[in-house]
């Protein structure tokens, strides 16, 4: 991929689109495949997962509970298990695994919550681990949230 091709397709992610599952729209010589829940509400803000090309982008998930049920309990390490369950399922919709993120990025409300996460964190990611990178915020859009994280990683061949 040249670097026109990964201009055109960073570009195309600052558009969020909503789609079925696996819908493609082309950009450029780029194509883009959006991957939604089964259940997903038609005309959302945010797609779980994006493929482009060889990469696959996930959205920020924090630690909520599957279907609305709020927010995991036991602090920054029941946050942490339930957001990194939720990268697991984000992944599982576009056919990847934890195996294939190469980068993660986390956003925690408390610098002090950084050693708890990484004791979780480390059980998602016992062995080659992806790179990370790790910043305090001061708060995230959902009250109570201690933490939010986001991945990108190599999506399977098709």
């Amino acid at each position: 991929m040249n670097r026109r091709h990964v201009v055109i397709a960073l570009l195309s992610l600052l558009v969020i689109t909503p789609g079925a599952v696996g819908a493609q729209q082309q950009q450029g010589s780029t194509t883009k495949q959006v991957y939604n829940r089964p259940d997903a509400r038609p005309g959302g803000v945010l797609s779980p997962a994006v493929r482009v090309g060889d990469l696959l982008f996930l959205s920020g998930v924090m630690g909520t509970k599957e279907g609305g049920g709020g927010l995991a309990e036991g602090g920054i390490e029941g946050q942490t298990r339930q957001a990194l369950e939720n990268v697991k399922a984000s992944l599982a919709l576009a056919g990847a695994s934890m195996s294939d993120v190469a980068k993660c990025t986390v956003f925690l409300t408390d610098a002090a919550n950084f050693q708890g996460m990484n004791k979780v964190y480390r059980e998602f990611f016992p062995t080659d681990p992806p790179a990370r990178s790790t910043v305090a915020v001061a708060a995230l859009v959902l009250p109570g949230s201690l933490l939010e994280i986001e991945c990108t990683a190599l999506a399977p061949h098709r």
